[in-house]
């Protein structure tokens, strides 16, 4: 255990808030980081350790972090609300708690400036938030993650949990339009027009069940439920049983190593890989759920066994002795520049990374898991 936090400590030393080690997407293309959903990723990860061991190096760099971001007057580097990105909202809910600990009235006007987004964000028909505004009508399980326990927080602590409705209905949807009934996975993405070239015209869905996709819509049922007010009853228990329902799923697809492939049905497929990001997810998924009393005590060995599972073959020391979290898919999308077709070779030609957020954030998140069931 005391290895990974030297490694969490190595990334953090080598980090600034212009240049994370950690965004290696932002370090590819030479850009400076501004805000997005990949340091928030970490920092929400990184203020999870400091929950924890109330080691005071957390919250500072945390908190440093985050203030550089944010100006006095609750505006954000690089965020503007008009771009209408869903991702954008995800570095949002580190503010809920750095605001708690400081007490920074910056925190809470950037707070208010995010939710603003979440009022101007464009619906499919059903009434999800499309993706982007550059994705018209598209559903990503992966913006569920991005968005709701933000949007949850927000209304249960300042908004008399007026739009409670709207979140369970979009949850709702997705769990009527993009499960599918014979494995109990839900397809990466949705295009409610029906339009785009990557999608099923009759269902509207895109082709295949990708993890880390798989495991954002874990998180966001997961992190939603921890938000909620939960004497609301009905859509308490219905979101409660889309997450065990999925968990139910894919404790199915678990590999004897402990971890999940890229694509999640195709184990045996020529290329398919066991992937970092989406297994550490589902580690943390898992061991939260129990612990939550969401699951049955006996699924804890399967989260255990998915966190030494990622330990044993990704978590490596190269020549200088410097620790690196390997196995991590870059990236993941649908249509767009690349013109993403969501078929399972396109999953496989996307890049394989160390030691980025992605993966590491919810490495770390699961390793927060496992301190508490030391505690």
């Amino acid at each position: 255990m005391d290895r990974i936090e030297k490694y969490i400590d190595e990334l953090m030393e080598k980090s600034t808030p212009d240049r994370p080690i950690w965004n290696i997407e932002k370090i590819l293309q030479g850009k400076k980081s501004e805000w997005n959903y990949i340091d928030g990723c970490m920092i929400k990860a990184i203020l999870e350790m400091y929950s924890i061991t109330k080691d005071k190096k957390y919250f500072d760099f945390a908190d440093a972090f985050i203030d550089y971001k944010v100006y006095d007057d609750g505006t954000i580097d690089g965020y503007d609300v008009a771009e209408l990105n869903i991702d954008n909202i995800n570095a949002g809910k580190t503010l809920f708690e750095l605001y708690d600990l400081t007490g920074k009235e910056k925190y809470r006007k950037a707070i208010d400036l995010i939710y603003s987004q979440i009022e101007q964000m464009p619906r499919t028909k059903e009434g999800n938030f499309w993706h982007k505004n550059i994705y018209p009508n598209q559903v990503w399980l992966d913006g569920l993650y991005m968005c709701q326990p933000f949007y949850m927080e927000y209304e249960t602590r300042f908004n008399d949990k007026k739009n409670y409705d709207d979140i369970f209905n979009q949850f709702e949807q997705v769990v009527k339009n993009m499960r599918d009934p014979k494995t109990g996975l839900y397809y990466h993405a949705y295009d409610s027009s029906r339009e785009m070239f990557w999608c099923d015209k009759v269902t509207g869905l895109s082709q295949n069940f990708w993890l880390r996709a798989l495991g954002w819509y874990s998180m966001a049922l997961l992190d939603t439920l921890d938000n909620i007010d939960s004497s609301c009853g009905e859509s308490y228990e219905k979101m409660k049983k889309a997450f065990v329902d999925l968990m139910d799923a894919m404790v199915k697809y678990q590999d004897e190593s402990g971890m999940w492939y890229q694509v999640v049905n195709l184990g045996g497929m020529e290329k398919n890989y066991l992937e970092t990001s989406g297994s550490s997810i589902m580690a943390y998924a898992l061991l939260k759920g129990v612990r939550h009393g969401l699951l049955p005590e006996n699924y804890r060995e399967y989260g255990k066994k998915a966190f030494k599972g990622i330990c044993d073959k990704y978590l490596s020391t190269d020549e200088e002795g410097n620790l690196h979290l390997g196995g991590i898919c870059l990236v993941a999308g649908l249509g767009g520049k690349g013109m993403r077709s969501g078929t399972f070779d396109y999953y496989m030609s996307e890049p394989v990374v160390n030691d980025d957020a992605k993966g590491v954030g919810p490495f770390l998140l699961a390793y927060t898991e496992m301190l508490r069931l030391e505690k």
